[in-house]
């Protein structure tokens, strides 16, 4: 070990990392301890040397408490050195070697880290390098190290707390570089937030939020993988939004600056419970895949989609387990599935395959569990069955399920999966034929028929009711008798609720006809509240976001997609609305379905871009079957009017508000559409049912550029006065269900 280091004598070692040797010494000049780093290998390489007093230099004009100070940047021996401020206490990496951190302690220590990337962004410096061991705690502040420097570093060896090393010319840490700093694209502050997202989740884990046993595989899982959800407290929920934006794959959909991340860390912060700081935890993700049939047979065929998805549906709501939809797995069926692609692109850990095969009054169904992506088999199961026994055979899957993936189920979620069991094979059968065929509009009305052939053989199952409920609504909104479905939907979902007040599906798709019925704030509510015991459900926070707006919640409609997108990612929301509402027509169009092109068409042509609303309205235009006549003409009202045709416009609407079935949210827009093309008196009759419907669309019509025509009015004032009172009682509604706490957004941005 050196003795001396210019004017500083060398006390001891402290470490050895990447970019050199780090002494404690002290500074014999002015008298003080400090910390030198040796630079390694820019003695022989002019142009290295060049780079690191540049950014030596731009370094230490950096001033912050959260900053480790530089005093000196020297040569001695040709070597060079920096002399900076010497820290006690312990490396973050250090502190997390003894566990996980609390909440409110994790959260302070990234604030301070946000605080000193604030200042650092502003001078122009990217940290480049941010992990555990270069964030240091001290008794009285977090200090950043090597900030501005790590691109430095030698092209050697990157070093990571589990020893892996990265050759080549990459600068950084393989677990919290960005998936732009690995493909060698311009690092920039959205890259530094990317690293602090990895950290802050590694602070209330002890896990990487990207995992592997190799280089590769982790930069496989950072350009693919999304980090586990965590779950717990609404603090928890709240933080784990926040991480999930900072560790978004594009820098654009990340935060704009550390300010922004702050500030949602800080409101996180005030929703932590006051009994003490709750465990976060990963929650398992699976995914059930169509059965493979063997040998085609038209009697059996239907379990090959109803069986898996029976399972599905048993495993959804469970806290400890999210379970992609069946619509999901439709996307991922093969002969020969590919682990790696579906857990990439599904976002699980565990996925269920299996096989079919008809033999005479049998079937064979063969099983296996496996993890994803690495092909690990947890079991495989081969039964053989008979139509009466499909439903045992699909309850001792589940709990095979359970018990491999060890779920630590409460007694209550214990109820559920024992609650519904059909009394009769037949009405079970008649059950899983209705699931397959009510996924396809065309044979909606068959669907409807066998579960009402179900309930009348079992009137207690109380999925077939729900199932049931969908089905009326669905031939309610596009089938021609909207009052008599409506009200057997009404029906349905209040029987599938009396058999069963715990059941997700029923929970889930009462909220849309409730919204249908102008009661919106009471299914927010109720949505809300089992929110607070069925965090996992992505289903229900899908019926969250389109409630939320519907009573003109548009911030908790975004923080109910957020929480959906995050346990699903191939969800699919009605966010695309939302946007439109907030007037942030690109991302409504990044989230459209781009199904018949109304909602694009609306966003482009907001966005200037009317030649493509136009092409895309004409290219979607949807077919001439019978129950598509609304939606065509639904549709040919916009397109009309942005061809000019302002009459035809309005003869459209007309037509489309003579339909007997109410949908208030598709009326705000033709009030919209009346508005623009001069028919204001229609304008605001169509606008005063809207808010008689129960749509609350105040945010919207204080900035909605297309209502123009009709400000000033005292008609349409009174209407903007109504829609006010109606968005007060909604967040009234809102905060009394602590709706702030459960989604993790501020009180004020409810209000």
């Amino acid at each position: 070990m050196v003795d001396r280091i210019a004017h500083y004598r060398v006390l001891h070692k402290l470490g050895e990392g990447g970019m050199g040797v780090v002494y404690a010494a002290h500074d014999e000049r002015l008298d003080r301890p400090v910390a030198i780093k040796m630079i390694r290998e820019t003695s022989n390489d002019d142009e290295a040397r060049k780079r690191f007093w540049h950014e030596a230099r731009s370094a230490a004009r950096i001033n912050h408490p959260n900053v480790c100070q530089l005093y000196e940047i020297g040569e001695d021996g040709g070597e060079l050195f920096i002399a900076m401020e010497l820290l006690e206490g312990e490396s973050l990496a250090q502190r997390l070697e003894r566990g996980i951190l609390p909440v409110p302690e994790a959260v302070r220590i990234t604030l301070a880290m946000l605080s000193a990337l604030q200042v650092l962004h502003r001078k122009e410096t990217v940290h480049h390098d941010l992990k555990p061991s270069n964030v240091f705690l001290t008794d009285e502040s977090v200090k950043l190290l090597d900030f501005g420097l790590a691109r430095l570093a030698p092209s050697q060896a990157a070093e990571t707390l589990t020893g892996i090393t990265v050759p080549g010319l990459l600068a950084g840490t393989p677990h919290y570089m960005s998936p732009e700093q690995l493909l060698g694209q311009q690092v920039t502050p959205a890259s530094d937030l990317f690293a602090v997202g990895s950290i802050l989740f590694e602070m209330l884990t002890c896990k990487h939020a990207f995992t592997g046993s190799s280089v590769v595989e982790i930069f496989h899982s950072i350009q693919y993988d999304e980090p586990p959800i965590l779950t717990g407290s609404p603090a928890i929920c709240a933080v784990d939004r926040v991480i999930h934006t900072a560790l978004a794959k594009q820098p654009r959909e990340r935060y704009p600056n550390p300010e922004g991340m702050a500030r949602d860390l800080r409101a996180a912060l005030l929703l932590e419970d006051s009994g003490g700081a709750p465990q976060a935890r990963g929650v398992a993700r699976l995914i059930v895949l169509p059965f493979r049939i063997l040998r085609r047979d038209p009697e059996t065929d239907f379990l090959a989609f109803s069986l898996p998805d029976a399972i599905t549906s048993s495993l959804s709501g469970l806290d400890c387990l999210i379970v992609r939809s069946s619509v999901a797995a439709a996307r991922f069926a093969s002969d020969t599935p590919d682990l790696k692609v579906i857990a990439s692109e599904a976002g699980v850990d565990v996925v269920l395959t299996g096989t079919l095969l008809r033999a005479g009054d049998q079937f064979r169904v063969s099983t296996q569990l496996v993890e994803a992506p690495g092909g690990t088999l947890l079991w495989s199961k081969t039964s053989d069955a008979s139509m009466r026994d499909i439903f045992q055979l699909q309850d001792e899957l589940v709990q095979r399920i359970v018990e491999s993936l060890s779920l630590p189920l409460t007694a209550r979620e214990n109820r559920r999966l024992k609650h519904d069991v059909p009394a009769s094979a037949t009405a079970y059968e008649f059950y899983l034929r209705a699931n397959q065929l009510s996924l396809d509009w065309e044979s909606m009305t068959l669907a409807r028929d066998l579960y009402l052939k179900c309930v009348e053989d079992d009137p207690k199952y109380a999925p077939s009711w729900a199932r049931l409920g969908r089905c009326f609504r669905m031939l309610a909104k596009w089938g021609g008798r909207p009052n008599e479905d409506l009200e057997r939907a009404q029906h349905a979902f209040q029987r599938a609720l009396e058999l069963n007040s715990d059941l997700p599906l029923a929970h889930d798709m009462y909220a849309y006809l409730e919204a249908d019925l102008g009661r919106a704030p009471d299914a927010m509510v109720r949505l809300l509240q089992r929110a607070q015991t069925s965090s996992t459900d992505p289903d229900l926070f899908s019926a969250l976001t389109l409630v939320s707006r519907y009573c003109g919640l548009l911030e908790a409609s975004l923080a109910s997609h957020d929480r959906a997108h995050r346990l699903d990612p191939n969800v699919r929301t009605s966010v695309a609305h939302t946007h439109f509402m907030l007037g942030d027509y690109e991302r409504a169009l990044d989230f459209s379905f781009g199904d018949i092109g109304y909602i694009d068409a609306l966003a482009l042509t907001q966005l200037g871009r009317e030649r493509q609303a136009l092409e895309l309205l004409r290219e979607r235009a949807p077919s001439k079957a019978p129950h598509r006549v609304m939606q065509k003409v639904y549709v040919a009202s916009l397109l009309a009017l942005l061809e000019g045709r302002y009459g035809d416009s309005i003869r459209h609407a007309e037509e489309y508000l003579a339909y007997t079935f109410r949908d208030s949210e598709g009326l705000y827009y033709l009030s919209r559409q009346l508005a623009f093309s001069g028919a204001q008196a229609l304008a605001i009759r169509t606008l005063r049912e809207v808010l008689e419907l129960g749509y609350c669309c105040f945010p919207t019509t204080t900035h909605d550029p297309w209502l123009d025509p009709l400000r000033g009015s005292p008609e349409f004032n009174a209407l903007v006065r109504l829609a006010e009172e109606k968005h007060r009682d909604s967040v009234r509604a809102f905060l009394k269900t602590e709706g702030d706490r459960i989604l993790g957004v501020s009180a004020y941005a409810a209000q």
